[in-house]
């Protein structure tokens, strides 16, 4: 059963969605705020986390940034009042997945919970490359979702993985922003252009040997980017 952790610290708000998601026949388990999340999120294995923003101890961005840093990829929904762009690209820099906006309809948020477990299923999809492969400095499993730097083992969100497969089998084409976003977020939520820039600085932290001036990961002004292997 596929397992999914609520963090919100609005009582009414973490119990109607926890009935809401346990009607859907999903395992629900919650969490009141950022640090009882953070120990939830070590002692227990979940499919899926939505998490507030605004938390008591721990907001939600340091939480997922924490989670991030200790390896742990497990997809995320952002769920916060705030609506500004800003906001949007701060949460899925800090390695979430898709963000939405209180107040969201419950249709909504089955609809985006279904979209991220849906693409979660391309791990076992025939058609993946199934092997490790070499990126600059960064190897790739693109079918256990694993990365290292040697024998140094390097966390990479879902989102990162997604992109960086995209481009990898189509490496040495011209790929285009929009093609990025169709893939990676779908029809459900549509980020700007400069998310998409943004994930690319991150990817060339780990590929590049000088980040900044990028010889593998470049790009093509006014189109996208091209993985170049040579």
């Amino acid at each position: 059963m596929i397992r999914i952790l609520i963090v919100e610290d609005e009582e009414h708000m973490r119990l109607g969605l926890r009935d809401n998601l346990e009607f859907e026949d999903y395992e629900v388990d919650t969490a009141g705020d950022g640090e009882e999340a953070l120990q939830k999120l070590n002692h227990n294995n979940y499919q899926l986390i939505l998490l507030d923003v605004m938390l008591p101890k721990i907001s939600g961005f340091d939480v997922c940034k924490k989670i991030r840093k200790q390896g742990i990829n497990t997809p995320v929904i952002f769920l916060t009042a705030k609506s500004q762009e800003i906001d949007k690209v701060i949460g899925l820099e800090t390695g979430g997945d898709d963000y939405v906006t209180k107040p969201f309809s419950l249709r909504e948020l089955l609809a985006r919970i279904k979209a991220i477990l849906r693409r979660e299923k391309i791990r076992s999809d025939p058609n993946r490359s199934g092997k490790s492969v070499e990126i600059g400095k960064l190897k790739v499993d693109f079918e256990s979702y694993t990365a290292s730097i040697g024998k140094e083992e390097v966390s990479l969100s879902v989102k990162e993985f997604q992109i960086l497969e995209f481009l990898w089998n189509r490496k040495r084409a011209t790929v285009k922003r929009s093609a990025i976003l169709d893939h990676v977020w779908g029809d459900e939520y549509q980020p700007s252009s400069r998310t998409i820039d943004n994930f690319i600085v991150k990817l060339r932290q780990k590929i590049e040997e000088d980040p900044n001036h990028p010889r593998i990961l470049i790009t093509v002004h006014g189109m996208g980017y091209k993985l170049v292997m040579h």
